[in-house]
Order: structure tokens, then C-alpha cells, then sequence
């Protein structure tokens, strides 16, 4: 008999595998993933390679996505084996991960805005070093694919992720593996299947303008991912987040001008305004982890509505007399979470 959750609702681990798959898949429309992966599937009209080179390169992507969902899963196994009780983003409940977070989508931000291109800052060594070794580019291109992904959620992930939270160690890590796998599947599929590639956009000056308007949502995701920040913490932090940016910011631009040939006093303002950033962001770094926080949602519902803490006992004595109980259990990193509290729990 198929395995089914806890709960009774049904949900078998085939169910749980098919929405892991489905979930994996949207993400890659999800503000923090579409940018990148579309430069990475754009790729393909800018490079005539050949069938097994995209092949090898488009296997190696995905080894890294799935790879790195079981990194996820096997870390989230572990903290649960310990006695800690996490979900998918428990990596955002740390103030440290939510800055360097913020720090990377900013980064990437501006190499989409064109303030600076990757290869002007690696050495002519390196750069030249991951030209040549393309299948190991691509499998650390599936990596930083999960890492942006990582503050995302998509439809169908919440019913799989909630089913391999409350199975064995090994249906968790199913269930990642098929998030994976459907990440990586639109990728896969255009370097299997040239005659999809002939469907995409020929390369032109429109890629330019395409990859700055790219930027935007990564600019939002900092913004949002900064708003968090400050709910963990407070004004200060997030001062110190923006400092930080203003100086990773003003740091690529400086280099920029050095590597274009610039005068050479521009990479050393360049340099301080980064050790001035790497100072100012050592406290967001060096803070402990944050217990999960009490509901926001306490205290906003009217008065005949009081929001109580959540515990088990209260449930089960809530239940016993027959009352309906909805608990509200949610991040403030979760975008659905928040516009949910604001259109629907807190409304009259």
C-alpha cells in the first residue's frame, strides 16, 4: 500500500514526488530564479555548440541542482534528527544568510545592469581556466541556480515539502531529489532536444536591454530580502545592510574603470570602500541565529478575535469542544505569508 501523511489527507509519496516535480519546475519563473536561468537558456542562441558539448554541460547543471537540494535536505534531516523543528527557508531565520542573500542578488543585480561583467574582475587565468572547463562552470551554475532559489517558493512545493517533513529521512530526500529534477528539467530538455533551441529569440542588441531589465526583479528581491532583515533585527542592521551594498556598489564600479584603463587610484577607493563594507557588515555576520518570533498577526484581529500562543495542549482542548482552530504558522520571509496576513487575517 502507498505511503500516506500524517494527517489523512491523502497525499501518497507518489503525489508528493509528481508536486516536487511541478514545484521545481515553476520555481524557475519565482523573481529570484528567472533571471538567471533565463541568461542561462539564452546561452544557447549565443553558442554554437555541439550536440554532446551541450549535453555534458546540461548534466553537469543538473547534478548541481539536485546535488545541492540534497545538501538542503540532508542538513534539514540532521537539525530535525537533533530536535529542531525547520521547514523549507529555515536557512533565512539566520540574519547572517538573509544579508550575504541580499549582498548576492545585489551583485548579480549589477552585473545584469552592465556596472560590471564577472570576467573583468576574475584573473585572465581563472577566466580562461572556466572557459575551458565549461562542464565544471555549468555544475556550479546549478549550485548558485538553488542558492538564489532558495528564498522562493512555488506552487505544489507546499504539499510535498509538508509531506517529506512529517516522513523518513529517505522520503525527504526523495522528495528533494525531484525538486531538483524539476529545476533542472527545462535546461536539460533544450540541450537534449535541439529542434526546441530553433524556437529561441535570435541573439541581437535586444539581449543587452533584455539582460538589464532582467536586473529589476533581483533589485526587488534585495529589497524585500532588507525588509526582512530589519524585522529580525532592527534599524540598525538594515543601515548597515544598505552600507554594505553602497560600498560593494561603488566597489565593482571603481574596478570597473581600473580593468577599462582607468587611472590606478580609482582600484585602491575601490578596495577601501569594500574593507569599509566588509567592517561595517562584520555584526550582521558574527549574530547568532533568531528563535522563531511570535506571530505578527497577535493582537492585530478585533478584540472578539484574540490571537493566543500556539501550543499543543491548546489545540487538543480547543478541539475537544468541538471549536475550529486555525493556527497561523509563518516567516517573515515568506512573501505569501505576509500578503496572506495583510489581504485575509488581518481584515475584518
Amino acid at each position: 500500500a502507498p505511503t500516506r501523511m500524517a494527517g489523512g489527507d491523502g497525499l501518497t509519496l507518489a503525489l508528493a514526488v509528481l508536486s516536487a516535480l511541478f514545484g521545481g519546475l515553476i520555481l524557475n519563473l519565482m523573481p529570484c530564479v528567472f533571471p538567471v536561468l533565463t541568461l542561462k537558456v539564452l546561452g544557447f542562441a549565443t553558442h554554437n555548440d555541439t550536440r554532446p558539448t551541450l549535453r555534458h554541460e546540461a548534466g553537469a547543471f543538473a547534478l548541481g541542482v539536485v546535488l545541492t537540494f540534497v545538501a538542503l535536505g540532508t542538513a534539514l534531516a540532521v537539525l530535525r534528527a537533533a530536535g529542531e523543528e525547520l521547514g523549507w527557508g529555515f536557512q533565512l531565520q539566520s540574519p547572517a544568510v538573509v544579508s550575504a542573500l541580499a549582498i548576492l542578488f545585489f551583485v548579480l543585480a549589477l552585473n545584469l545592469s552592465g556596472v560590471f561583467e564577472f570576467g573583468q574582475l576574475a584573473p585572465s587565468g581563472v577566466t580562461g581556466w572556466t572557459a575551458k572547463n565549461r562542464t565544471l562552470d555549468a555544475f556550479g551554475s546549478g549550485i548558485l541556480a538553488v542558492v538564489v532559489a532558495s528564498p522562493c517558493t512555488a506552487p505544489f512545493m507546499g504539499a510535498a515539502l509538508g509531506y517529506a517533513m512529517t516522513g523518513t529521512t529517505a522520503t525527504m530526500l526523495v522528495v528533494f531529489v525531484a525538486l531538483g529534477v524539476g529545476m533542472a528539467l527545462p535546461y536539460v530538455s533544450l540541450a537534449w532536444f535541439p529542434g526546441w533551441r530553433r524556437r529561441l529569440p535570435r541573439p541581437g542588441p535586444w539581449l543587452e536591454r533584455f539582460k538589464q531589465v532582467l536586473a529589476f526583479p533581483l533589485y526587488a528581491t534585495v529589497i524585500w530580502l532588507a525588509w526582512v532583515l530589519g524585522a529580525q533585527r532592527d534599524n540598525d542592521a538594515l543601515l548597515r545592510l544598505m552600507i554594505v551594498l553602497l560600498g560593494v556598489g561603488f566597489a565593482l564600479w571603481a574596478w570597473r574603470i581600473v580593468r577599462t584603463g582607468g587611472a590606478r587610484p580609482w582600484g585602491i577607493a575601490g578596495f577601501i570602500a569594500l574593507a569599509g563594507a566588509a567592517m561595517v557588515a562584520w555584526p550582521l555576520f558574527s549574530a547568532e541565529p533568531l528563535a522563531p518570533a511570535k506571530s505578527a498577526s497577535a493582537g492585530a484581529a478585533s478584540d472578539d478575535r484574540e490571537w493566543t500562543a500556539f501550543t499543543p495542549a491548546t489545540v487538543a482542548a480547543l478541539t475537544a469542544s468541538g471549536r475550529p482552530v486555525f493556527v497561523d504558522f509563518t516567516a517573515a520571509w515568506c512573501v505569501t505569508c505576509q500578503v496572506n496576513k495583510r489581504l485575509v487575517l488581518n481584515a475584518e
